[in-house]
């Protein structure tokens, strides 16, 4: 262009001084994580804890729309979270264990007993809770 005027231009997240604009972050493949699809391996908490809420759910015979209501959630995203798709926060549990009229600490018992190998009998103790 005439007059003194230049553009700069830029290319793939730099600027015209060749500093990045936003760190690029290498291309890292999930390798080390267990696959949820590969039978054997040890399930997710999200996977355990969906399930646990699920059944919870079923032994009450309450809807999905029903408690996601009370829990003030949608029914989508606690479907969601049954299907262990997503992560639950603390607040999620806590208000669909209400929703559900059990405590917190019986969906952790629950979730526990789910992924605790099963013992043989001779070494297998009472649980005590107190």
């Amino acid at each position: 262009m005439s007059g003194g005027t230049e553009i700069a231009t830029t290319t793939s997240g730099t600027n015209p001084g060749d500093e990045a604009l936003h760190p690029v972050m290498p291309n890292i493949q999930m390798t080390t994580l267990p696959r949820p699809d590969q039978p054997g391996g040890t399930p997710l908490l999200r996977e355990t804890l969906g399930s646990v809420l699920r059944g919870l759910r079923g032994e009450s015979g309450r809807t999905l729309r029903d408690v996601a209501d009370t829990a003030r959630v949608s029914p989508g995203y606690l479907s969601e979270i049954e299907r262990g798709r997503k992560e639950a926060s603390s607040e999620l549990l806590a208000s669909v264990s209400a929703a559900l009229d059990v405590s917190l600490g019986e969906i952790l018992i629950r979730a526990v007993a789910e992924v605790t190998p099963a013992a043989p009998e001779s070494e297998q103790q009472p649980l005590l809770v107190g």
